[in-house]
């Protein structure tokens, strides 16, 4: 479902990305003139790998999964984008196809700003691109994470801290939150089995650290202790 400028989305994706906070009253009406949205459901994809767009996507509502598929068909989960999280950069300033797919794990919604659109604003205002160099900084900061996660971690540490990530990232301020994913796709996420995942929830429920209320809602008990295993303290 498409949405024109006259919708809500556009307005509140302006707000809940951190790249676009701070822009004055005119750039801020001349960005959200020639934001779209569009509402994708659980399955459904942005994009597939190999596509070519020329559009910067910006998650609005909703979780996207960035995936890559191996030669026997097993998928990867590359990484996951939350609210506020913006994608699709690559293969815009670079005019390259896109290397991942970027499916909705539920129903989300999608803002997006065509190239030239965004170039024009960009240009226009020194400040912001300069607030995008430093997303793009930190997005390679977070891929290195990533990276020292899958090989210097072992899977207790590595599923503390995608947890400590998800309480985070979906500002559970009564340290109770949903798992955003299923365990099959957690599992993906952290290099690991669905059965490993089982196991290592038992172990930190009997440790103390965890409540579990059915398959996917997580009371953190001693959040300091789990931050401490993930090496986030």
């Amino acid at each position: 479902m498409d949405c024109t400028h006259n919708c809500s989305h556009e307005s509140s994706c302006l707000v809940s990305v951190p790249v676009f906070k701070g822009l004055n009253e005119n750039d801020r009406e001349a960005l959200q003139r020639v934001t779209r949205s569009r509402t994708f459901l659980k399955g459904e994809f942005i994009f597939h790998e190999g596509e070519q767009s020329e559009t910067l996507f910006v998650v609005n509502e909703g979780l996207i999964k960035l995936t890559k598929m191996s030669a026997e068909g097993k998928e990867q989960i590359v990484r996951l984008l939350f609210p506020g999280d913006f994608f699709g950069l690559f293969s815009l300033l670079k005019n390259e196809k896109h290397y991942v797919n970027a499916e909705a794990v539920g129903n989300t919604v999608i803002c997006y700003l065509e190239k030239k659109d965004f170039l024009k604003i960009m240009e226009s205002n020194a400040d912001l691109s300069y607030r995008f160099l430093l997303a793009m900084n930190d997005r390679l900061y977070e891929a290195d994470e990533s990276v020292s996660l899958l090989s210097l971690m072992d899977v207790e540490q590595r599923l503390a801290r995608t947890l400590v990530l998800f309480h985070d990232k979906m500002n559970a301020g009564d340290s109770t939150f949903t798992l955003p994913i299923t365990k099959k796709d957690l599992a993906s996420y952290i290099g690991t089995t669905p059965e490993s995942i089982s196991r290592k929830l038992l172990a930190f429920m009997s440790q103390g650290m965890i409540e579990m209320d059915g398959r996917r809602t997580i009371h953190f008990l001693k959040l300091a202790e789990l931050k401490q295993l993930a090496g986030l303290d």
